[in-house]
């Protein structure tokens, strides 16, 4: 398969997203391990116009990259082993090392917790039990790594199954039509309004039933998108009509949380409806984003490398910045504008450091996401 630059682009600029979501989660009043003294409730508004779909736009991304993986041609068992080792081993990194001071953020900020986070981390982040409230350890926002891992597995075990089968002729006869926005878009509305109404994700392996609902067909579509050629005509078909509809159901979001805030919100109709609104708004976004990717930024520039490659750093440490610089600064009683722009500019920048010093040493990088240095052949 040729390299898709448009879905890089978009990959790129979903995880740039999510630094500027997770800043704006320290300021919102939603819950989240660090949080400002001055909230301020008009965030959410365009905090509800992400996050309906960047996460799903991700796993969509994700199962569109495995199935170029895939056809490298090294097999289904290589794959699983690169795969395994590409994300397990910076998710253990993650949680021993990069992690920790999250929580002890969130234990001694919002809920009452004395010790230091040397005295933290000795005696109680490896405890394997609440610490007021709080499990230990945790792996945080790295659980994306986690569920990517696992829907990457179940892919590997359904690849086998199917053997020389395809189920691609299926897929494009199906999803080679509007049902390319229609259908996954029912689901949605369905697993979010009906299956598991008011249920919000758990970041639970195990019991985030919710969160599997949405996010494993995702990265199963991507998966066959990548073959499908019919589906990608689809989409350009239909993507206007999509971001239309999209931009509809988030302004009919948007008006119900300002009328009813968080947890205020009544069930019927309003709370009904802003689900399904959601629903239709994040798959609207993602059928419109994958065309304008294909369509308008399938090109490759010097910086794309650079920037493909960095992703998967910045991931791993831009959340431990935000809530460590957020920590650090409330005893100073800043403005919000004032810490806005500190945590932009310390996040941005400790992500490149990050990234710059870790892709230098060689231990260091299988650590951090990136792939070993190529070995050097010698020669006498």
């Amino acid at each position: 398969m040729e390299r898709h630059y448009g879905l890089d682009w978009l990959r790129i600029g979903a995880f740039g997203l999510l630094i500027f979501y997770h800043i704006g989660m320290v300021f919102v009043p939603w819950g989240y391990h660090a949080k400002t003294a001055h909230p301020i409730p008009w965030v959410v508004v365009p905090m509800l116009a992400l996050n309906s779909w960047r996460l799903l736009l991700l796993f969509v991304v994700s199962g569109y990259a495995s199935r170029a993986l895939l056809a490298r041609g090294h097999g289904a068992g290589r794959f699983a082993r690169n795969r395994t080792w590409r994300l397990l081993l910076p998710l253990l990194f993650g949680v021993l090392v990069v992690v920790p001071i999250q929580p002890w953020i969130e234990l001694t900020t919002q809920r009452g917790y004395a010790h230091d986070f040397g005295y933290f981390l000795l005696h109680d982040y490896f405890r394997f039990a609440r610490v007021r409230g709080l499990p230990l350890p945790t792996w945080q926002h790295l659980w994306f790594v986690g569920y990517l891992w696992l829907y990457t597995m179940l892919l590997v075990v359904g690849v086998a199954l199917v053997g020389r089968r395809s189920l691609q002729p299926l897929f494009d006869r199906v999803f080679g039509t509007v049902l390319v926005w229609l259908l996954p878009m029912a689901w949605l509305v369905l697993v979010s309004a009906w299956l598991f109404p008011g249920i919000g994700p758990t970041n639970d392996l195990v019991r985030d039933s919710v969160s599997h609902a949405q996010y494993l067909p995702g990265f199963l579509f991507g998966f066959a998108l990548a073959g499908s050629p019919a589906a990608l005509a689809a989409i350009h078909r239909w993507w206007p009509a999509a971001l239309i509809v999209a931009v509809a159901s988030y302004a009919v979001a948007a008006a119900i949380e300002l009328r009813w805030p968080g947890g205020s919100m009544p069930g019927w109709p309003y709370g009904t409806l802003f689900a399904v609104s959601r629903a239709v708004q994040g798959w609207s976004m993602v059928v419109a984003l994958i065309a304008l990717a294909d369509r308008f930024l399938n090109f490759d520039r010097r910086w794309r490398r650079t920037l493909t490659e960095a992703v998967f750093p910045f991931y791993i440490i831009h959340q431990t910045i935000i809530v460590g610089v957020e920590g650090a600064l409330l005893p100073f009683a800043l403005s919000p504008l004032a810490e806005f722009a500190v945590l932009v500019v310390a996040t941005i920048g400790g992500c490149w450091l990050f990234y710059l010093i870790g892709r230098e040493i060689g231990w260091l990088r299988p650590l951090i996401g990136l792939r070993p240095f190529p070995h050097k052949e010698h020669t006498t």
